[in-house]
């Protein structure tokens, strides 16, 4: 894969061979950021669990102390009460049944987040094939099936974030932004990193956390020494 220059000047004060501290992989990471535009910066967790196996899952979610620095859009399906509670909270889009042609025949998606009372499950169910794939499904895991919309959403819009594992058992989070400090960037990894370790699956049998790679959204991966985890 051929890189652009500006990546590769940002290469180059990467050590390759170098498992850094947390604190010195964010300070790297902003440094490394050179983009136009303000990039995401992101954690990639490798894992020595199995996804195939439901007891090696990971899923859950966590609230970052200093946001991700994205402006969240909410979808709540909900009915009656919760419609307007809904509405209250500051969820950018509400509705029931009338959604489902809309997203599934004209493929709607200008949102971020799915919340869903648990009785519009049997609703929201018949949008798997759509919402799974993208990730969008709401789990209870998550939070996102419940029927307090209102703090579900005050969590979504404080930076909720969702981990889970892909296919190849990596979990991908965004920690922020490279205009955050290096200490919000910090605080915002060590509260993921807390959730994650907590997250370990009672199944697992070895090394739970492989390897972590902070990277900007157009810079290179930086490692983090993972002994302390």
């Amino acid at each position: 894969m051929k890189h652009g220059k500006k990546y590769n000047e940002a290469a180059k004060l990467v050590d390759r061979n170098v498992f850094y501290e947390p604190d010195e992989a964010i300070a790297l990471v902003k440094k490394t950021a050179t983009a136009k535009f303000d990039e995401t910066i992101e954690v990639h967790i490798r894992t020595g669990c199995d996804g195939r196996h439901a007891e090696q899952q990971i899923r859950g979610a966590v609230v970052l102390p200093n946001g991700t620095g994205k402006t969240v859009k909410v979808l709540v399906f909900a009915k009656g009460d919760k419609l307007n509670e809904a509405e209250a909270a500051g969820a950018d889009y509400v509705g029931g049944e009338e959604l489902i042609p809309k997203i599934q025949n004209e493929g709607w998606l200008d949102f971020d987040v799915v919340v869903a009372t648990p009785d519009m499950m049997g609703v929201v169910g018949r949008l798997g094939k759509v919402l799974g794939p993208k990730g969008l499904m709401p789990n209870p895991k998550a939070g996102t099936v419940t029927m307090d919309v209102a703090k579900a959403i005050a969590d979504i819009k404080a930076g909720k974030i969702e981990y889970r594992l892909d296919k190849t058992n990596i979990v991908h989070v965004p920690v922020g932004k490279a205009s955050f400090t290096e200490e919000a960037l910090q605080e915002n990894f060590n509260t993921l990193m807390d959730a994650i370790t907590k997250a370990r699956p009672s199944a697992l049998k070895g090394q739970y956390l492989r390897s972590i790679t902070l990277t900007s959204t157009m810079g290179p991966g930086v490692k983090v020494n993972v002994a302390k985890y």
